[in-house]
């Protein structure tokens, strides 16, 4: 079955930066946009947000960088965190946002296959980052502290320089031009490495463009300018960022959708159910944007009735599947019908948005919606073939906001985008009459953790690392609702290991979201075929 999307729209041939900022002087808007939850008075306006990102821009030109240059930031959410992302992308550089959980191991992977030439990090964060810095022999000259502070407040014993030092005059930035990109051969350059696990295999850098970034933010303000209200829900519109912004979910709706839209955003360092709940009543948030864990716990936390929440208007969630069942639980919230909460559905590769729901329209299912504006898809078999409307296939999709490719892997990116463009996302879906899409399986072989992709193939590998394990594989189960990593474990001949102690080797070794909270099973042998482990041991659930 091929779908195409039923809106087209003009997407403008023009770099981020241009799209996001106007011009380098253009006169732009003064009031809060970018504010600091837990300061309020500390804020970035329109204007600002552009200034410090060109103070950054040409702060890394000076100190350095290349045109192509990788810049990684190794931090939570940040007030400053946006200013990163854009001033890189100013510079000429490429933005790689790395998860602020990470150990010193994972971290320096990404270093390592980004070929990062700058490391900022937040200040909590620097042991790690040094060690992994210094794993892959990255100068400490090119490493900086990353806070709230736009000016150096402190001395650390390390010597490493705080990251307002790449900061350049404000007079000299005001004329800071970046280059300006209009052909489709310039707005095809790289502009962020967002890491992600594809299909299969371990992390992998996908290389998102200004065409990308600029499509994707164009198409999900289009859907959303289909609504009849539109200037006035948009005018009265306050958003509250709590998802990781080293996440392309985040990054593309907090950094880049809501400034150009003028929506002010009220950034948390982390996401605190109470702290998120104390923030809608406080600044009278209009739209929540969600993952699955976050309804959940809305839907059943009792702390959730005890706070006004009464401001909210709109209802979204994304990066997982989740149940009807849930959603209409947590619209009880609000009076009947004030609420309708609906998901939507995209990926790392596909730069964010992929599905979504007309604002027009309700929603009574587990529907992620449909394709938004210049997206077309295919659903096929395994041979291939296009199946018909109500028949599960594998999700193909063809659209402007699709990938360039794997970072420096040509044969990854060749076994994921056809030669005629079609991103083949490894998940199982279905149409119905109407052409809303649901999402029904994960052909991949990847563990959703809290909205986080886990790989099963790295875990693997460092099981093997264990002195008492033979073999190894890991699947994903379900308990109370949420899908964890379980590992099934052969031991060597003579030797011994309790599911403590296997469970605690791995927690030195990788963040919080790829433990084996799913538990441990010792099994005889692992079967061995093509299959993936998840088909091999089957679906478990708990």
């Amino acid at each position: 079955m091929h779908i195409k999307s039923r809106w087209s729209i003009p997407i403008p041939q023009v770099d981020l930066s241009t799209y996001l900022f106007t011009s380098p002087d253009a006169s732009l808007p003064e009031t809060p946009l970018l504010i600091s939850a837990s300061n309020p008075a500390h804020y970035l306006t329109h204007s600002t947000y552009r200034l410090y990102s060109q103070r950054l821009a040409l702060g890394l030109q000076r100190a350095g960088l290349h045109p192509g240059d990788r810049v990684l930031l190794f931090s939570g959410n940040s007030l400053y965190f946006p200013v990163v992302l854009m001033g890189v992308i100013m510079a000429g550089g490429i933005f790689t946002g790395a998860n602020p959980g990470y150990v010193a191991r994972e971290l320096a992977y990404q270093l390592q296959d980004s070929g990062a030439t700058f490391l900022i990090t937040a200040e909590a964060s620097l042991a790690t980052a040094l060690e992994a810095a210094d794993a892959v022999g990255m100068r400490h000259d090119r490493i900086f502290v990353f806070n709230d502070n736009e000016t150096d407040r402190g001395s650390r014993p390390e010597g490493v320089p705080h990251w307002s030092h790449l900061l350049a005059p404000a007079s000299s930035a005001r004329t800071f031009a970046w280059e300006a990109l209009t052909t489709p051969s310039q707005t095809s350059r790289t502009i962020a490495l967002n890491y992600s696990s594809g299909t299969t295999g371990p992390p992998k850098g996908v290389e998102i463009t200004h065409h990308n970034y600029v499509s994707n933010t164009a198409q999900t303000v289009a859907l959303a300018q289909l609504a009849p209200d539109f200037e006035a829900t948009n005018a009265r519109a306050r958003w509250l960022c709590f998802l990781p912004m080293y996440h392309a979910m985040a990054q593309t709706i907090f950094c880049v959708a809501a400034p150009l839209r003028g929506i002010p955003v009220y950034i948390m360092p982390k996401f605190d159910f109470l702290g998120m709940l104390e923030a809608v009543q406080k600044f009278k948030i209009t739209d929540l944007i969600l993952v699955p864990p976050v309804v959940v716990a809305l839907a059943k936390h009792p702390a959730a009735r005890k706070f006004d929440l009464s401001s909210v208007e709109r209802v979204g969630s994304g990066a997982a599947p989740l149940g009807r069942e849930v959603c209409e639980e947590l619209e009880q919230l609000w009076p009947k019908g004030k609420i309708n909460v609906k998901q939507g559905w995209g990926m790392t590769e596909g730069t964010c948005t992929v599905l979504s729901w007309n604002p027009e329209e309700r929603s009574e299912s587990f529907s992620v919606g449909e394709l938004v504006a210049n997206c077309e898809a295919r659903l096929v078999d395994d041979d291939g073939k296009e199946v018909g409307t109500g028949e599960r296939g594998e999700l193909w999709v063809r659209a402007p906001n699709v990938m360039k490719g794997y970072w420096k892997r040509p044969e990854a990116t060749r076994e994921t985008i056809t030669p005629d463009g079609w991103l083949k996302t490894g998940d199982i879906a279905y149409v119905d009459a109407q052409g809303k899409f649901f999402i029904v399986d994960r052909k991949k072989e990847l563990i959703k953790v809290k909205g986080n992709q886990v790989a099963p193939a790295e875990l693997e590998a460092l099981l093997l690392e264990h002195p008492a394990v033979a073999d190894a594989a890991v699947i994903g189960v379900t308990i109370n609702g949420e899908e964890l990593p379980r590992a099934y474990i052969v031991l060597k001949q003579g030797s011994s290991a309790t599911e403590k102690e296997i469970q605690d080797f791995m927690k030195g070794k990788v963040s919080r979201t790829k433990r084996l909270d799913g538990g441990v099973r010792f099994v005889d042998a692992i079967p061995k075929n093509p299959a993936s482990p998840a088909l091999r041991f089957g679906k478990d659930r708990d």
